[in-house]
């Protein structure tokens, strides 16, 4: 039997320009594909949360696919991942979605080097999320810091979960503060 219960699937993107300054040459692109599934335990504790785990993969290579085909699989340079919890749940059962999530953007991807960002929360219908996004082969590249808001007007409701992954296809619109630049990346940099 499926843990795994899709009642709705949301997909965003978003364009920038500009942060005030001048018009970009390549607009900064970032797109979210979500779902609100079914918790399958809430209201209740459950010791071994693995199975669900598990069968959430096939969902987060769906949602890495459609957000990663938005901006072209070879065009995307940062990632992150969110889980919102309906209230009759608790923050572990979002936490199932690290390595559902991030193995399946990772997968999708091409193996990148660097962990998946995450941002998680227990909260009520339309509540929305800051997903953090950070270069995809190196954890510091600091042009690439960014974030992205996730969420549905109608969801989670209490015994739901929203799962989300979110993509960009560059660094911030005038980044400018130095650091580490991608193109100083080198193999074995994937957590630095």
């Amino acid at each position: 039997m499926s843990l795994i219960q899709v009642r709705k699937r949301v997909l965003q993107v978003e364009t920038i320009h500009h942060e005030g300054g001048p018009p970009a040459a390549t607009p900064l692109r970032m797109a979210a594909a979500g779902a609100i599934v079914r918790n399958p335990y809430a209201g209740r504790y459950e010791a071994d949360l693995l199975p669900f785990m598990a069968q959430l993969r096939e969902l987060g290579r769906e949602l890495a696919e459609e957000a990663a085909g938005v901006l072209g699989k070879d065009r995307v340079e940062a990632y992150g991942k969110a889980a919102i919890v309906g209230v009759n749940g608790e923050l572990e059962h979002g936490a199932v979605w690290h390595e559902a999530g991030g193995w399946a953007m990772r997968a999708v991807l091409g193996e990148p080097k660097a962990i998946v960002p995450a941002a998680k929360a227990v909260a009520s219908a339309g509540y929305r999320l800051m997903v953090p996004l950070h270069y995809i082969h190196a954890a510091y590249v600091r042009s690439h810091f960014n974030a992205m808001e996730v969420g549905v007007q109608d969801g989670p409701r209490p015994n739901e979960i929203f799962f989300a992954l979110a993509m960009a296809d560059g660094g911030r619109v005038h980044a400018r503060l130095g650091g580490l630049t991608k193109d100083q990346v080198k193999v074995h940099d994937g957590q630095r």
